[in-house]
């Protein structure tokens, strides 16, 4: 198991703490023995320090953990001793360069012989890793998630962000067996849901007797913050940034009111994943519709390729306006604009809506008719068609009719939707369940986020990319 972590902080102000440093933290890292400021946090050292040959983490966002992870390779890559190379795979491309980027960085500052590569193919499949060389030899290849590319090489694994792979379990079956000559496997990420291979190997070692000999490290924010997190950051910050003026207390509350909702911040900051369980959509399964962050997916409508069809879940006050525009390529409905309005005048709203049913490309578009989006409808249908324009009516058959198929598009891979944390958490929140009469009931919570008005534009979105028999049992 991991060393046994004692909160170390001081609430004294340290002698190296600069006396024009304006952070208003209250807690410090402890200094080392000769009164210097620690290079790393006290987590961040048991991590470091841990050299277990299995080693897993659940932790927060944002707490620099793979900054502590880049040193510890560069400090045990560049020993004369080291004999195998080192793989990292991280979420990304864009990932994998930052990665390689802090690795580079500690190697400057512990002032070693390394030389930046720069992109390199490294097997004959065409596999790309970016490269940092040490002086003895051996070299760190930074790459993105493709599972495929961690078979047949030998040496120590680094799975970043394991849990928001695409596909965690193939990824650990291809890269443990790297190991066995040798070397260790570091796994860390924030949960992606109570179904994720990542948390089960987190269960593993919790509740099962942790079969595979895991060495477990679990940090959430409130442990970072205890030990000196915020003192770091504020470091960092300009001088004029509104954290500046945040204690510990401040500042968790500050990043709890910025999630989209609870549920987000216990699952990207408290360590506990979310339960898949009560969720109707998964994490994973809507991983397997998601852009990658790189991707654009925002496009000029007047260029498009394909068909475009509109989904409309009506909001004023309470709820958002969702309109959610997705592209027709093949089989694949692909999302090119997503605009959310709150508060707007139905004016307004219309204005929005009828710029996009102007283009030529928008062959329907389906809009909730329920309430008060009865007349916002029929307004539209008017000045465009009845045969391009289709109000839909909520009840709980017609929720189900449009929820089902929406599941579908994600287990078939023919939906493509934003990386983006709002999304997927009104996407999560709609939950099935059935009355005690045997119906069937899907129902959100309303919260800040809205009432899972995405999840409902999205799938208008794609019942108005069917025909119109298909569409008619829908039509109110």
């Amino acid at each position: 198991m991991a060393p046994k972590r004692q909160t170390r902080f001081c609430e004294v102000r340290p002698a190296y703490v600069l006396p024009d440093f304006v952070g208003q933290c209250q807690r410090f890292p402890v200094p080392t023995a000769d009164g210097r400021e620690p290079v790393l946090l006290a987590y961040q050292a048991d991590w470091v320090l841990d050299n277990s040959r299995l080693k897993i983490a659940e932790k927060s966002r944002q707490i620099g953990w793979t900054w502590s992870e880049g040193y510890k390779i560069v400090r045990d890559k560049s020993q004369a001793d080291s004999k195998l190379d080192h793989w990292i795979s991280s979420r990304d491309d864009i990932q994998a360069r930052l990665f390689l980027e802090d690795c580079k960085g500690f190697a400057t500052l512990l002032n070693l012989g390394a030389k930046d590569l720069g992109q390199m193919v490294i097997d004959e499949k065409g596999a790309t890793a970016f490269v940092l060389a040490f002086a003895n030899g051996l070299r760190a290849h930074s790459m993105s998630s493709n599972p495929d590319a961690q078979a047949g090489k030998r040496g120590g694994r680094t799975l970043d962000e394991f849990g928001l792979h695409p596909d965690p379990r193939k990824l650990y079956s291809i890269a443990y067996p790297g190991i066995t000559w040798g070397g260790g496997l570091s796994i860390f990420s924030t949960h992606r849901g109570s179904a994720n291979f990542f948390n089960e190997l987190v269960n593993e070692v919790k509740h099962k007797g942790n079969p595979k000999g895991f060495s477990l490290h679990t940090v959430s924010l409130q442990t970072a913050l205890d030990e000196g997190f915020l003192y770091k950051l504020q470091k960092k910050l300009p001088l004029a940034d509104e954290r500046q003026g945040m204690d510990e207390a401040a500042y968790f509350n500050f990043i709890k009111a910025g999630c989209a909702d609870e549920d987000t911040f216990m699952q990207e900051y408290m360590c506990q994943p979310s339960d898949d369980n009560s969720a109707f959509l998964s994490y994973d399964l809507i991983a397997n519709g998601e852009y990658k962050p790189e991707e654009k997916w925002e496009t000029d409508l007047a260029d498009a390729k394909g068909k475009l069809y509109i989904g409309v879940d009506v909001g004023r006050d309470h709820d958002f306006t969702a309109i959610w525009v997705v592209e027709k390529l093949g089989e694949v409905y692909y999302t090119r604009r997503l605009l959310t309005l709150k508060a707007e005048t139905f004016e307004a709203q219309e204005h929005v809506l009828y710029g996009l049913l102007s283009l030529p490309q928008v062959q329907r578009c389906c809009i909730d008719q329920t309430g008060i989006g009865r007349q916002f409808a029929e307004r539209a249908a008017q000045k465009f068609g009845k045969y391009k324009v289709e109000g839909v009516a909520f009840t709980g058959a017609v929720k189900e009719e449009l929820a089902y198929p929406l599941k579908a598009s994600f287990e078939d891979r023919t939906v493509r939707i934003p990386n983006d944390n709002a999304i997927r958490a009104d996407l999560r929140a709609i939950k099935k369940e059935t009355t005690a009469s045997g119906n069937v009931r899907f129902a959100a919570d309303r919260g800040k986020n809205g009432h899972s008005d995405r999840f409902w534009a999205l799938a208008l979105a794609l019942h108005a990319g069917k025909t119109k028999m298909e569409m008619g049992a829908l039509v109110g």
